[in-house]
């Protein structure tokens, strides 16, 4: 492995560092990513069920409101008894924020895929570049030892094709479980503000009925 990246040149090292971060953001994002972190089945249902009868204790907060969908509810639950646009603010800019850390180092993976093959083209243009100098200069006179230099060239241009592939496959992967994601959560931040409100209504509407005339 050592003998390859020697071969290559310098442009071999940023390549490494590439596939390195690559690697790292992969692991990373399959491990944030996953549907039970963001969504927990029946969170809304459940946050509903436990502050029906009483207030949440900060036990129950902790625990229903640390996932991302969670902290977007929260701010639902916090603001329950202001007017719902303003509640619908507080959880669209409170959804903002979790977005951005659903999306974190995605963009970054998405520009090693673009970057790594131009890193991979350019070692090979300097290496062929480097090969013809010395032919022209007189240093090479076995036509041998130019394809041996034009082969290393190439190597960096294999390197960055096996660093880029990878990296965009993961990277439009990652790009679609966000849009997901985030769709759903939309959905359940939608349905719980609906429900929230519309107990309330339909509590003010009941007790305006039982008013004496």
């Amino acid at each position: 492995m050592w003998e390859f990246i020697k071969a290559g040149g310098w442009l071999m090292l940023p390549l490494l560092a590439c596939s390195i971060a690559a690697m790292a953001i992969i692991i990373e994002r399959f491990m944030r990513l996953k549907r039970s972190r963001i969504i927990p089945k029946n969170l809304v249902n459940e946050i509903i069920l436990r502050s029906s009868s009483d207030n949440l204790t900060v036990q129950d907060q902790q625990e229903l409101f640390k996932s991302p969908l969670g902290k977007i509810l929260q701010k639902g639950y916090m603001f329950r008894f202001k007017n719902a646009e303003f509640v619908k603010i507080q959880m669209q800019t409170e959804a903002s924020v979790q977005i951005s850390q659903l999306e974190k180092n995605i963009n970054f993976l998405g520009t090693i895929g673009a970057i790594s093959p131009l890193l991979g083209l350019l070692g090979t243009v300097l290496g062929i570049i480097e090969a013809f100098l010395a032919v022209n200069s007189g240093g090479v006179t076995d036509p041998a030892m130019l394809a041996n230099g034009v082969s290393k060239a190439l190597i960096t241009t294999a390197a960055g094709m096996i660093v880029a592939i990878p990296a965009l496959i993961a990277y439009r992967y990652f790009q679609r479980v966000v849009v997901e994601l985030v769709v759903e959560m939309e959905q359940q931040a939608t349905m719980y503000h609906a429900i929230l409100f519309y107990s309330k209504a339909k509590s003010a509407a009941s007790d305006t009925e039982q008013e004496p005339v």
